[in-house]
């Protein structure tokens, strides 16, 4: 009977054991992450799955904030595993020793970025002794860097206005600002108000790509999961925006702070890939996404945006995008 006992029990507590592992795995593979991400129209559809619920909220946490500085700064603190940013935002990240990749294209700006300046500036070269606002970072150093440029300025010709995106309609309002780079929803606001448009990103062509970017150390078996339905939700409000336009439109107004008829011309100037489109942009020989790569990091080089060359390892990770050309 002791013997019987005893493979019994020990059959059971290995039954047990491997029970434990396995419900360890499962849990250890849906571990959820968390995305820092400000208002942006192009990151948006994101939101959209959220407010229908198409997004599980205990494996995808969106932390809300009010710029890119703020989310890059979350970043860097390892508040958040990810944040949507553009692309010369995280090759500066990555210079700064935070090791993202980059796992979904969200938009390709074609003229969404833009200049607004007042009414009396009327051409680039007007720009000069004036002062211009522009939130520090990579995309607006970048967009500064190719206006100058085209202007035939430097940067001592102009005084620049370090301000984020959430204090420039206040900036514009008090008369701070002769001129801003922005987007939307702050620069319908200006237009509204008399600004002119001098400058958009359709002059600097493939430049300003707006990514999903993941801290390396949660790409991982552990996050795996969460990651993958975060893009197939992603993709089903993108879905949704382009099938039912006003449907979505309607309800997205509310956390992009704009009225419903003014949300669908808050996209126009942006491309955005579907899943389709993604996994065409980032896999292959040489990725088209890698290209961009290497042509942004040229321009900020010489901007002196950056102060060497990244390495482009792990740059593009585009395993955890749906593998079909439709959603999962």
């Amino acid at each position: 009977m002791k013997i019987i006992f005893s493979r019994q029990f020990h059959a059971l507590l290995s039954g047990l054991t491997i029970a434990f592992v396995i419900s360890s795995c499962g849990w250890l593979a849906d571990k959820p992450v968390s995305i820092a991400s400000h208002v942006w129209p192009g990151y948006e559809p994101m939101f959209l799955a959220r407010g229908e619920g198409w997004l599980n909220t205990n494996q995808v946490r969106l932390a809300e904030t009010a710029s890119a500085s703020d989310s890059m700064q979350a970043l860097a603190e390892g508040k958040v595993d990810g944040a949507a940013l553009t692309l010369d935002e995280v090759l500066t990240a990555r210079s700064r020793g935070i090791p993202l990749s980059v796992v979904m294209i969200f938009d390709v700006s074609a003229g969404a970025d833009m200049l607004i300046a007042r009414s009396g500036i009327k051409k680039l070269a007007d720009l000069k002794d004036h002062r211009i606002g522009v939130e520090e970072g990579a995309v607006g150093g970048l967009m500064l860097a190719n206006i100058l440029r085209t202007a035939g300025l430097g940067k001592e010709d102009v005084k620049v206005i370090p301000l984020t995106i959430d204090k420039q309609a206040n900036a514009w309002s008090q008369q701070q600002l002769d001129a801003v780079i922005t987007y939307e929803p702050v620069a319908g606001i200006l237009l509204q108000q008399g600004g002119i448009k001098l400058f958009d990103s359709r002059q600097i062509p493939n430049t300003i790509v707006d990514v999903l970017a993941i801290r390396g150390d949660s790409l991982d078996h552990s996050h795996t999961n969460s990651i993958r339905h975060l893009l197939s939700a992603y993709f089903k409000a993108l879905d949704h925006l382009n099938r039912n336009p006003h449907d979505a439109a309607y309800r997205m107004a509310s956390h992009l702070n704009l009225p419903s008829d003014r949300v669908l011309p808050a996209f126009k100037g942006l491309l955005l890939p579907d899943a389709a489109n993604n996994y065409h942009m980032m896999t292959g020989s040489r990725p088209e996404l890698m290209d961009t790569a290497h042509k942004v990091s040229a321009i900020m080089l010489e901007s002196g945006l950056l102060q060497r060359d990244d390495t482009f390892k792990e740059l593009i990770r585009p395993e955890f995008l749906p593998y079909a050309t439709g959603l999962n």
